[in-house]
């Protein structure tokens, strides 16, 4: 587990899509011994909820969540699993 890169990718989402809900997931050790793994990036998940995915298909919200981690999807992130909500669909 990394906390550094969970704090990373925690304050990115907030500073770009202000979410009134984040959880953010190491689950690399899910994937010990995968390429990934070895290369020294890891696997996450995230869940976020914002209005800055109102009126946004599924890919289009996973664009911002890409957009917003820059590149720390290259340098730091193997695998990242999203879910992406507004508030409306959270419930």
């Amino acid at each position: 587990m990394n906390p550094g890169r969970v704090a990373r990718i925690r304050e990115r989402l907030t500073e770009a899509l202000a979410p009134v809900a984040l959880e953010v997931n190491d689950d690399s050790y899910k994937h010990a011994g995968h390429a990934g793994a070895r290369g020294g990036q890891g696997h996450f998940s995230v869940t976020i909820v914002s209005e800055a995915f109102a009126g946004k298909l599924p890919l289009a919200r996973h664009r911002l969540v890409y957009a917003a981690l820059g590149e720390m999807m290259t340098t730091d992130i193997h695998a990242l699993a999203i879910q992406a909500q507004t508030p409306q669909e959270a419930g």
